[in-house]
């Protein structure tokens, strides 16, 4: 049986595949429609690309100048194993006409390498050390795929959402940080018809497995260094430290967030207030929950007098907010997993909750940046916010509007609103109506996108 993530399968001709490919992707450009040998994986990324309103005849941008790329690539985890990388692929690449290329994890090429004339037909198409290629930017494509769905994939020739990418194929793994989980961005080979075997895409995950194993060894957990607390985008906290991870109840991941947001520490009270809806309920509940988390913790477990973590908690919403705090919007959001802890309804959560996703909101709306508001509102809970679909579309070329005026409109209808671009009519017609003209009007309330209880 054919392995669905292999693009060729087995005994199959790459000219007449190509030939079926070109055919099912003018039908999907055409009426949406998807016809086989289309896989599955494919299938869902077109449909995905065609959500976010990308063209088939879609061109990178470069969103990172050189001056900033080599600042940003200095300082990325991933520059700490590119001598990894460049052995395991670099003479493969260069011996047979392909590249070598690294991106982010918001899908932005940070390194593309390999033999001088592919490197030159590669810079043609746009696909250089800067340039946008997340599949919210360039449609479905090796490295794009690869971060968006956080699973090796390889995509061949018409495979590809942009019909300019069509004469190649590529690649790609994931790369994640060992010690965390979170993603860094992938390892990508990209060249022609022959890296569609199945070789390929084992020599690539093999490549990505490599790296993550050298970080480790980089990067070793010190005895006594803090632990780190993944809460975004999840409801049962993973506690990562001491060489191991736990998974925490939804209680007892409630408290840690809390916690890691409270270095200073909380009273019995507080923590109380932030954890129980009901006012009424005993001290002696919260005692019997932290007893339960000692037991599960040991020495690792909060202490008390107040309630404190025992050594520094670094949460993946305390590194987002003090992204958001310095300015820096992009950081953020690679970090930015989802809403903390989404199905919790503990008030102390909640309000943090709002809070986190209402600055990040706030800071991509306000930086105007096509690529950022565009994963923004291709994310799930960015998915119905009227107000970044607006901003995106101010902040997309006229030619792109459409498609985010048309969700803008959708989104009005839906919510009860006026017609698309109101407050304020089109976008760029001018300021929200008893707003000062010059001083930015504050996004307007949408409706969540995870269960929340009412505000009090």
């Amino acid at each position: 049986m054919d392995d669905p993530s292999v693009a060729l399968p087995g005994g199959a001709d790459p000219a007449e595949r190509s030939r079926l490919l070109r055919r099912a992707h003018t039908a999907f450009a055409q009426d949406g429609r998807v016809e086989d040998p289309v896989r599955a994986v494919i299938a869902k990324s077109w449909r995905r690309c065609d959500r976010a309103g990308v063209s088939p005849e879609s061109a990178p941008a470069v969103d990172l100048a050189e001056a900033e790329l080599r600042s940003y690539r200095a300082q990325h985890p991933l520059a700490r194993v590119m001598p990894v990388f460049r052995d395991l692929v670099g003479a493969f690449a260069a011996h047979g006409a392909h590249l070598l290329a690294v991106c982010d994890a918001r899908g932005s090429l940070l390194w593309v390498e390999g033999e001088a004339a592919t490197l030159r037909r590669a810079e043609r198409l746009g696909f250089v050390p800067g340039a946008r290629w997340a599949e919210t930017a360039m449609g479905t494509n090796a490295p794009g795929t690869a971060v968006a769905l956080g699973e090796p994939v390889q995509v061949f020739g018409a495979e590809h959402f942009s019909r300019r990418v069509h004469p190649w194929t590529c690649a790609a793994a994931p790369v994640r940080d060992p010690r965390t989980g979170r993603l860094l961005g992938a390892v990508d080979i990209t060249g022609g018809d022959g890296l569609a075997h199945p070789h390929s895409l084992a020599f690539v995950r093999a490549v990505a497995r490599a790296a993550e194993a050298q970080l480790a060894l980089l990067d070793p957990v010190p005895p006594g260094a803090g632990d780190t607390l993944a809460v975004l985008g999840r409801d049962e906290a993973l506690l990562v430290g001491g060489g191991t991870t736990l998974r925490l109840g939804r209680r007892h991941s409630e408290i840690m967030a809390l916690l890691a947001h409270h270095p200073a520490g909380l009273s019995g009270e507080e923590l109380a207030i932030a954890l129980y809806e009901d006012e009424s309920v005993s001290p002696v509940t919260l005692r019997a929950e932290m007893s339960r988390l000692r037991g599960l913790l040991g020495d690792r477990a909060p202490l008390s007098r107040p309630y404190r973590t025992a050594a520094p908690l670094e949460a993946d919403s305390t590194v987002v907010t003090r992204h958001l705090a310095a300015g820096a919007v992009s950081a953020a959001l690679q970090h930015y997993a989802g809403p903390l802890l989404p199905g919790s309804t503990a008030p102390g959560i909640v309000r943090l909750r709002r809070r986190i996703e209402d600055q990040a909101r706030a800071a991509v709306i306000a930086r105007a940046d096509a690529g950022l508001l565009t994963d923004w509102v291709c994310s799930p809970w960015g998915a119905d916010d009227a107000a970044a679909w607006r901003a995106l579309a101010e902040a997309l070329p006229q030619e792109g509007r459409p498609a985010a005026l048309a969700r803008v409109r959708a989104l009005d209808e839906e919510l009860g609103g006026g017609p698309a671009g109101k407050p304020g009519g089109e976008p760029g017609s001018g300021p929200r109506p008893g707003h000062p003209r010059g001083e930015p009007a504050p996004p307007p309330p949408r409706r969540a996108t995870y269960s929340q209880p009412a505000r009090s």
